[in-house]
């Protein structure tokens, strides 16, 4: 049993190795493909998509340690960032006041989805899809497509400012993942996250409260989720409809990139972070190359596609070599 342990271990930490020797290729093919890449403002642009995009995908990794995901994130993060809009304009609402509603009403999206699907016994697939159209739905409602303008300047800085050269929302995204580590790695509720990814029966068993953690994660991935779209529309200066449209996927993708295994029980937080680097610098990529911007959700779905197939090959490479 040492053994097939010893294996196992040497095999995830490779895998994080290759994982980061594809994040360096991807860097110096960028760097030599074109002489704008390491631009200051450029690197800025790069770690300002990649806080987002790693944001979302440290919460999406949580639900898919425990062999569950959210479609849900993209449009939490929209309405999220449309009702703490609508308090600061409409309502005269303190704009620091009404970023932490936004963060509340995250909080509550999230217990709401975590109760429906364990109360209910949903899939959370479909159960996710579903409240996606639930919380789009609501958006089109309140805003009727349209952008909320007039951010206060006073909180922009969030989303457009930089600490030294260090973007705000990279700096809130390292934090955290900083913190998610901690949960994953140094509680009890982390080692609980991994078992029930494992299997859900035999941490019943063991008299750990399944539902329970499950909701937890899930109102933890809501708060991500609305953190991440509060940040998005102090960059943009308003809170727009069509924000997080593309983000449950890239979500997923750079979760999966990073290691972390569709099935449950298997990754570590940090590699969705590693993932998401790669999608934004691959996003990047297609812009200084002079791409047509059309084919970046073409690409996008491509980087999906071989993800979960990469998923797939680790999935069977490892039970190959827990056998032998």
């Amino acid at each position: 049993m040492k053994n097939k342990n010893s294996i196992l271990n040497i095999f995830k930490r490779s895998n994080m190795t290759a994982i980061g020797m594809v994040l360096i290729i991807m860097f110096v093919i960028a760097c030599i493909g074109s002489p704008y890449f390491l631009d200051v403002y450029n690197i800025q642009s790069l770690l300002r998509d990649l806080a987002i995009i790693g944001m979302i995908g440290i919460a999406q990794s949580l639900l898919l340690l425990v062999g569950e995901l959210d479609l849900s994130v993209g449009k939490i993060a929209t309405l999220c960032g449309i009702l703490s809009g609508m308090l600061m304009i409409y309502a005269k609402i303190n704009p620091w006041l009404a970023l932490i509603c936004g963060l509340i009403f995250g909080i509550f999206f999230g217990l709401l989805n975590g109760l429906i699907i364990t109360k209910l016994r949903l899939n959370s697939m479909v159960a996710t899809i579903g409240m996606q159209g639930v919380y789009g739905g609501i958006n089109l409602v309140l805003t009727k497509g349209k952008a909320i303008t007039g951010i206060p300047e006073q909180i922009q800085f969030l989303g457009k400012g930089s600490l030294g050269i260090v973007p705000m929302p990279f700096i809130f995204c390292i934090i955290v993942l900083l913190l998610v580590l901690f949960l994953v790695k140094k509680t009890k509720t982390g080692r609980y996250i991994y078992a029930i990814g494992n299997s859900r029966e035999a941490a019943t068993i063991l008299g750990i409260k399944v539902d329970k953690i499950r909701v937890f994660i899930y109102v933890a991935v809501g708060l991500i989720s609305s953190l991440a779209g509060l940040l998005y529309v102090c960059r943009l200066g308003s809170a727009q409809s069509t924000l997080g449209e593309s983000w449950p996927m890239n979500s997923i993708a750079a979760s999966v990139i990073g290691g972390v295994s569709l099935n449950g029980g298997i990754g570590n937080p940090a590699g969705a972070l590693i993932g998401a680097a790669i999608i934004s610098i691959i996003s990047n990529m297609i812009v200084l190359f002079g791409v047509n911007a059309y084919w970046q959700q073409a690409v996008s779905g491509i980087v999906v596609v071989l993800a979960i197939s990469f998923s797939s090959i680790m999935e069977i490479i490892r039970e190959r070599r827990a056998r032998s």
